[in-house]
């Protein structure tokens, strides 16, 4: 994890003693042709990784908390007596709050700071957490998630915001490629985390490792995260907007699961009759603002817009593939809980070994390229999983989950890079909750998209079938990730 010319990095503070509290100008500027001293290398480069440090701490809280909640469902299901459909209201009430609040803490970062809105989402995230560890009952457990919701939002929609203050612009493939093999290690990990846990302590341990985790990423970037180097001047926050978007996508989301899960037609269709006339004010409203919420400006930048296309559409064929996958492997090829484990296990090793080589290769490769043929690789994959004998070997499961996180991760960070890259600097924020949002929004349509298909097929012919339906989705995302090399690349030196 070395930055090239890390040690020519300059502060408006004496070199004695850098501070990144300057707020009158950007609070690194890097100048490869400036000297440099022996101070640069012993203090400057070790402050810089521990800001990296404490983004990265963050994300690896915020990801394993879902994923040791999605593994403890039936645990949640005995120890409160509920039925599993309620039980999996732990899981979506975080979820439906990190995406109706996302842009709006983004939004937050861009006025007050991404630092501030930072510090305070793991704030309040531990604090949740305690709270989760504490509840007594299962409505108490659902509100607590709610602010847990809160605070992931504020953590995921600025950390990108963050990384591109942290890294010098010809360098930030790299550090996206670091947070993407952060994330696919978290993941992997959650399961055995989660089983660990459980096997040996109670439920509530599952919230309360958050607290250590929590607190050094929240000591550290007080301490050593840069603060903005510009901020919006002249505007306030836009509580009609913020309002109007969290309606907008929650009545979304909330129709959209409602759907899956055949829930009264009439309720659902005046839920989107309201979604559709509280976002057409909503949108009209952006279009007229400068810097909006939701940042409908930027979906102007052609490979942006395009980006965010690919975005969605990945997202979606790999939900596809990740909720129908243990379903296939126990139901249609008979392998048992410990060992669909293992063979899910090459999947997000892969994506650890090429996220950051892809973080690397964006520098020299057109990111429209780098996704085109990491799409590709990922369709074949997920084809190869369609086209399983009907007994086949681990070995032989091994290898195609092996090429799904590869070109997962091949695409991934080539795909955020250009997300932040091609947006103004002062709009990083912005950009990044677009990316946040992007990502949970295909998620959602993916988890949709399996709920009805198993209840419009036989079971094993649905599952089957949702493979063949993201490998479709994946292509297409390759096709419009192509279109972006009609594009000029995004500036490595905004």
């Amino acid at each position: 994890m070395s930055l090239r010319n890390a040690n020519s990095i300059t502060f408006a503070a004496p070199i004695s003693r850098p501070d990144f509290r300057n707020t009158h100008g950007p609070t690194n500027v890097y100048n490869p042709n400036k000297p440099s001293t022996m101070t640069n290398k012993l203090t400057l480069v070790p402050r810089k990784y521990w800001g990296v440090a404490a983004v990265l701490l963050a994300i690896i809280m915020s990801v394993l908390d879902v994923t040791i909640a999605n593994v403890a469902l039936p645990t949640f299901t005995d120890e409160f007596d509920v039925t599993p459909s309620s039980a999996i209201w732990i899981v979506n009430s975080y979820q439906l709050v990190v995406t109706i609040s996302l842009l709006s803490f983004a939004s937050l970062g861009d006025l007050y700071g991404y630092r501030r809105v930072f510090l305070a989402g793991i704030a309040l995230f531990v604090a949740a957490s305690v709270l989760c560890a504490c509840s007594q009952s299962f409505p108490m457990l659902v509100v607590s998630r709610l602010l847990q919701g809160f605070g992931g939002a504020g953590i995921m929609s600025v950390n990108t915001a963050l990384l591109r203050l942290i890294y010098p612009p010809e360098h930030l493939g790299r550090g996206l490629g670091l947070n993407a093999m952060v994330v696919a290690v978290s993941t992997a990990a959650g399961p055995s985390v989660a089983g660990t846990i459980l096997t040996f302590a109670s439920w509530h341990w599952l919230f309360l490792i958050n607290i250590p985790i929590g607190l050094t990423a929240f000591l550290i970037g007080r301490k050593l995260l840069p603060r903005n180097p510009q901020k919006s001047v002249g505007r306030s926050f836009d509580k009609i907007s913020c309002l109007g978007n969290a309606l907008t996508f929650g009545l979304l989301i909330y129709s959209l699961e409602g759907f899956a899960h055949d829930e009264r037609r009439e309720l659902i269709i005046l839920q989107l009759a309201v979604m559709a006339l509280v976002g057409y004010f909503f949108i009209r409203r952006q279009c007229r603002m400068e810097a909006p919420l939701l940042p409908v400006d930027l979906l102007r930048i052609p490979i942006f817009a395009l980006s965010m296309g690919t975005s969605i559409t990945s997202f979606t064929a790999q939900t596809l593939a990740m909720v129908s996958l243990p379903f296939f492997l126990q139901d249609v090829l008979c392998y048992n809980v410990g060992e669909i484990g293992l063979l899910l296990t090459p999947w997000p090793l892969a994506t650890i070994l090429a996220a950051p080589l892809a973080g690397r290769l964006v520098e020299r490769f057109h990111p429209g390229l780098l996704g085109g043929v990491g799409m590709l690789v990922f369709a074949c994959g997920l084809f190869a999983l369609y086209v399983l004998p009907p007994h086949p070997e681990g070995w032989n499961i091994a290898w195609r989950m092996a090429l799904c996180g590869l070109g997962f991760g091949l695409f991934q960070t080539p795909n955020n890079f250009t997300i932040i890259s091609s947006a103004p600097a002062r709009r990083s924020g912005g950009a990044s909750g677009m990316l946040g949002t992007a990502r949970l929004f295909g998620q959602t349509v993916g988890t949709t998209l399996v709920a009805l298909i198993l209840r419009l097929f036989v079971h094993d012919e649905g599952v089957v079938f949702c493979l063949l339906l993201a490998t479709a989705f994946a292509l297409a995302a390759g096709v419009v990730s192509c279109l972006r090399l009609s594009q000029p690349a995004p500036n490595r030196r905004r």
